[in-house]
């Protein structure tokens, strides 16, 4: 099919401006329809219901203390926990003891802080995309529960058994087991992790032992004389609170995008107030089969005939065709819906089919990157973002059409560019991949940190050619990296634009400033000697010519190294299935 679309206008999304550097002294361009930086208004939500509810945790805690060491203490079964002590204590034996010292190790502070640091740690670096919400889930989840305990032991004060204690006594209240609390807070919270992200029969299994070891610690507390049993009672409480109020917060709720900010509008391309969902007709599922299994092929499945969408014909992509002709031969069927199950370079060989035909496509990521997915905002899970897709409405969204020597003229849909990236892309082989998931990466942009800067020269809408260097070029139709890091921050797809970041930090200062600018989103991350680490341009056509062949690479994906990037923005060409705001 032919590689050139029409362009078409789009609708303007508030006011938007190249951004040039200061003191350039180089032409504005006209305004042009552009989209602010996200906010943190999620996460700021989200941190308001932790502390609001954390609030009616802490009363609730310290409600019961007070009704325990009050009017509850001649009640049963408080009256009998002396009784408990007494029993344990004859109980003991050197065996019992060492155990017990094993497992109430477990809990302990030194312990949880250790373990919660490590946990979070292999969140970020073992899985293929760092698992930044579990991370935060869990360190979260036991801090709230040690700051709550610290209230408890401030409002309630109540003494420890009244038996020979096998371990020093902390200058706290009995009441509740901070051991237990702590345990409960970490391996209960690692527990829902491997039930919600863990796959095979194991998962099960590992989360039972993982709920286990709490009541284990609370046993062995109550065994070596430090606490009661109502202690332990309320310790696997203020845990299990603390974990249920920040899942609710962090892992719960619909998988849709954040509200825009204030003033914006929402994501909707050229066609917005389109009807929800698509009419059920011919359906083409094509799938990536190296990361769609038979049982997430039976699970999709499920999905779209719950959504209307039987008889769907699943057709795998090959080496030789990666996605473009099974989705054109999709579109010359006559399908009415293109299913996409892989990664981005998958959803990007289908994109080159479908641009421009007005058949929608629905995302599903099951890929390394997944990064179209992760900046339209669908969950990472496939079965979710299916089914939010099919729940959504159509929208236009751009492509970036990409020409240059030695390279076929392509389409991409999140980003392209030379230097760094692509030279990172290309020393990171497949096993590594395997074996780290995406941390690979960074192992091989280290190697490449030591290459030669270099020097080009940027053309942008026809304006005066600007002489740079760089480290690398980065042209965006989307801002959000792995990690959810928003490297280009201002970039939107559906917008009319292109955003193009040029970095350029020289020695450690110059990589300081330039990581600080790229965290604040800001243009001013500058060098020892004052040169611009990171600079920001926006524009709809631009050529980049580069003195020496550069690396370069489309969508994640390596091209034959070149001196030459042509790109222009095709705007609305793709129609994507997008779940609706405020559902």
């Amino acid at each position: 099919m032919p590689t050139d679309i029409p362009e078409r206008p789009t609708a303007p999304i508030g006011a938007r401006a190249v951004v040039l550097p200061r003191g350039s002294g180089e032409r504005q361009a006209a305004e042009a329809p552009r989209r602010a930086p996200e906010t943190a208004g999620g996460m700021g939500r989200a941190a308001g219901i932790i502390a609001a509810t954390a609030t009616c945790q802490a009363a609730l805690m310290v409600g019961l203390g007070l009704l325990i060491t009050g009017p509850g203490a001649h009640v049963w079964p408080m009256t009998a926990e002396d009784a408990v002590a007494r029993t344990l204590e004859r109980a003991r034996t050197a065996t019992l003891d060492t155990v017990s010292l094993v497992v109430s190790e477990a809990g302990n502070t030194a312990t949880v802080v250790a373990g919660t640091l490590l946990s979070c740690l292999l969140l970020l670096v073992v899985p293929r995309l760092p698992r930044w919400r579990e991370a935060v889930f869990l360190a979260v989840a036991v801090s709230l529960q040690s700051l709550v305990f610290l209230v408890i032991t401030e409002a309630v004060d109540r003494t420890r058994p009244d038996v020979d204690r096998l371990d020093a006594s902390p200058p706290t209240s009995s009441y509740t087991s901070g051991h237990t609390g702590a345990a409960t807070a970490l391996y209960a919270g690692l527990a829902v992790l491997v039930l919600r992200r863990a796959k095979g029969p194991w998962r099960r299994p590992v989360a039972v032992l993982l709920l286990l070891l709490p009541v284990l610690v609370g046993i062995a507390r109550a065994y070596r004389g430090m606490h009661h049993p109502t202690d332990i009672a309320g310790g696997l409480l203020n845990g299990g609170l603390s974990l249920l109020i920040v899942g609710r917060a962090l892992l719960a709720g619909p998988h849709v995008p954040a509200p825009a900010p204030s003033g914006e509008a929402p994501l909707a391309g050229i066609a917005g107030g389109t009807a929800h969902g698509t009419s059920p007709g011919a359906t083409t599922v094509v799938f990536n089969p190296t990361v769609t299994g038979e049982r997430d092929r039976a699970a999709l499945r499920e999905v779209l005939e719950q959504h209307g969408h039987r008889d769907a014909e699943f057709v795998p992509t090959t080496a030789e065709d990666p996605g473009e002709g099974q989705a054109a031969g999709a579109v010359r069927a006559g399908a009415s819906l293109v299913v996409v199950c892989g990664g981005d370079g998958t959803v990007r060989a289908a994109a080159e089919a479908l641009a421009g035909t007005g058949v929608p496509l629905a995302v599903v990521p099951c890929g390394t990157g997944n990064l179209l997915a992760r900046n339209l905002g669908l969950p990472v899970r496939s079965t979710e973002a299916l089914a939010a897709a099919l729940s959504g409405a159509p929208h236009r969204i751009d492509l970036g059409r990409i020409e240059g020597d030695d390279t076929a003229t392509a389409h991409f849909t999140v980003m392209a560019g030379a230097g760094l990236d692509a030279a990172m892309l290309e020393s990171t082989s497949d096993r590594a991949k395997a074996v780290l998931g995406w941390p690979a990466y960074v192992v091989g942009g280290l190697r490449e940190l030591r290459a030669p800067r270099m020097r080009l020269t940027v053309t942008l809408d026809g304006g005066r050619p600007l002489r740079r260097s760089a480290r690398m070029v980065l042209i965006a139709n989307t801002g959000k990296v792995q990690g959810g890091a928003a490297l280009v921050p201002a970039a939107r797809p559906d917008d009319g634009l292109l955003d193009l970041l040029i970095l350029d930090p020289r020695g450690p200062a110059g990589w300081f400033g330039a990581v600080v600018a790229l965290l604040r989103r800001s243009t001013d991350g500058k060098g020892a000697d004052g040169s611009r680490a990171v600079e920001y341009f926006t524009f709809r056509r631009a050529e980049i010519r580069f003195d020496a062949p550069q690396p370069r690479e489309l969508d994640g994906d390596p091209v034959p190294p070149g001196r030459l990037l042509t790109a222009r923005v095709v705007p609305g060409a793709l129609t994507v299935m997008l779940p609706v705001r405020g559902e």
